[in-house]
C-alpha cells in the first residue's frame, strides 16, 4: 500500500470509528501529507520512518511557529502511528514516546453578563427575527456554530424548553436547556421563517440553510451593536458556560450541556471565574493593587 493509500485509509478510519470533525481529519491529512513529502525526499516512507526522522520533521515544521502548532503536528502523528500499529501494519510505534512541547493553557475569552445583556437588549430593538433567536440559542443552549447551523426545526422542543444537538463534537448527541428568552425569541422566528424545501431551522433571505459564516457575521454584527467588538459564536459559548459558572451551577452539568468528552476541558472556565474574581478584588479592594 502507497502513503497515499495508508492516508486516505486512516482519514476514513478517523471518520467512521474515531467521529472525527471535518476540521480535525483536515488538520490531520495536511500534517501527514506533509511528512510523505518530507520523507520521500530522505528516500523513506511512512512504513519506513523513525523516531529520529519524525522528530526531525516536528523540529522543521515548527521552525518559528507557536508551540501549539508543533503540538498539533505531534498529534496527527502520534493518532496515525496508534493506528498503524493497532490494525498490524506495523511492529513497532516509532511514535510512542514522540515528544510535543507543552502549550499554555489559554484562557477563553468570554462576555461579561452585562455585556450579554446589552447585546441582546440591542437585538431585540433593532434585529431581524432570526437574528435574535440565533443570539439567544446559542448563548442560551451554549452551542457551536456548526451545531447551530445543522439544527433541524424539529430538533428544538419549545414546551420543555429544550433542544436537541444531533451532529455535536465527535458524532454525540445530547439534549440541552435552552431557556424562556431562547424559546420566545425562536417561536417569534418561526411563525416568521420563509417557506423552504428543507427542515433547517435558520434560513437566509433566499430560503436556504443559514450557513456556518454567515452566523459568525450575524454574531460578529450583533456585537458591535451592542457595543461589545470583536464578539464571535465561540464567545458565546464560553460565556454561556462561565455565567453558569460563576452562578454555582456544577461542573458537570456544565460538561454535559457542552457535549465535552473531558471533565479537564470543561474545568479551563474554572480557570476565567477565578481570573475575574482576582481582577474584581484587585480593581474593589483598597490594598488589591499592592
Amino acid at each position: 500500500m502507497t502513503d497515499a493509500d495508508l492516508v486516505q485509509t486512516f482519514s476514513r478510519w478517523l471518520r467512521a470509528e474515531r467521529g472525527a470533525s471535518p476540521a480535525t481529519e483536515k488538520a490531520y491529512l495536511q500534517t501527514l501529507e506533509r511528512l510523505v513529502a518530507h520523507q520521500a525526499t530522505n528516500g523513506r516512507t511512512l512504513e519506513t520512518v523513525t523516531r529520529l526522522d519524525l522528530r526531525g520533521f516536528l523540529f522543521l515544521v515548527g521552525r518559528g511557529r507557536k508551540a501549539v502548532t508543533v503540538a498539533r503536528h505531534a498529534s496527527a502523528i502520534r493518532a496515525f502511528y496508534r493506528w498503524m500499529r493497532k490494525t498490524d501494519r506495523l511492529p513497532v510505534d516509532p511514535a510512542a514516546d514522540l515528544g510535543r512541547p507543552k502549550v499554555g493553557r489559554t484562557l477563553p475569552r468570554t462576555a461579561t453578563v452585562d455585556e450579554m445583556t446589552h447585546v441582546l437588549d440591542a437585538a431585540e430593538d433593532e434585529a431581524p427575527a432570526r437574528d435574535m433567536a440565533l443570539i439567544e440559542l446559542m448563548y442560551g443552549a451554549g452551542l457551536r456554530v456548526g451545531e447551530a447551523a445543522a439544527l433541524a426545526i424539529g430538533d428544538v422542543d419549545l414546551i420543555d424548553g429544550v433542544v436537541r444537538v444531533r451532529r455535536g463534537k465527535g458524532g454525540k448527541e445530547r439534549r440541552v436547556p435552552m431557556g424562556g428568552a431562547a424559546v420566545a425569541a425562536i417561536r417569534a422566528w418561526i411563525a416568521e421563517r420563509p417557506m423552504a424545501d428543507h427542515d433547517r431551522l435558520f434560513t437566509n433571505r433566499r430560503g436556504g440553510p443559514l450557513t456556518d459564516r454567515s452566523m459568525r457575521r450575524i454574531v460578529q454584527a450583533r456585537g458591535r451593536a451592542g457595543g461589545v467588538s470583536r464578539l464571535h459564536p465561540h464567545a458565546l459559548r464560553h460565556s454561556f458556560a462561565t455565567h453558569l459558572l460563576d452562578a454555582g451551577a456544577d461542573l458537570r452539568a456544565i460538561q454535559e450541556m457542552l457535549g465535552h468528552a473531558s471533565l479537564s476541558t470543561t474545568q479551563r472556565y474554572t480557570h476565567v471565574s477565578v481570573e475575574r474574581l482576582m481582577d474584581m478584588h484587585r480593581r474593589a479592594h483598597p490594598h488589591g493593587k499592592k
